[in-house]
């Protein structure tokens, strides 16, 4: 049992729009150099176990978590997961994401 929810690219372009909440790509520094969505904060997955709690300190907010293709991203959001983060949504990868990106 994964203690993150997913939703749809939709669903989180909806929650960036009207929340305060953090972006998190965890995809690596060129993948994310090459487009990446508005506001969101870079963290490689092969970083997330060592560095996401001085980066993500207060585990009560709201995380939306991509990576490229959706694999990456559900590996991170279990690793917060199990690290006491509560309001964790996995949106999948960015090849999916309808709405602009930032290069």
């Amino acid at each position: 049992m994964n203690n993150f929810k997913m939703i749809s690219a939709v669903e989180a372009k909806k929650l960036m729009d009207t929340t305060n909440c953090k972006i998190l790509d965890v995809r690596t520094r060129e993948e994310f150099e090459e487009g990446h969505i508005d506001k969101a904060i870079l963290l490689p997955l092969d970083e997330i176990e060592e560095k996401v709690e001085s980066v993500f300190t207060d585990k009560e907010e709201t995380i939306l978590v991509y990576c490229r293709s959706g694999v990456r991203s559900k590996n991170a959001s279990s690793i917060m997961a199990k690290k006491g983060y509560k309001n964790i949504l996995e949106f999948g990868g960015i090849i999916d994401w309808p709405f602009e990106v930032i290069l």
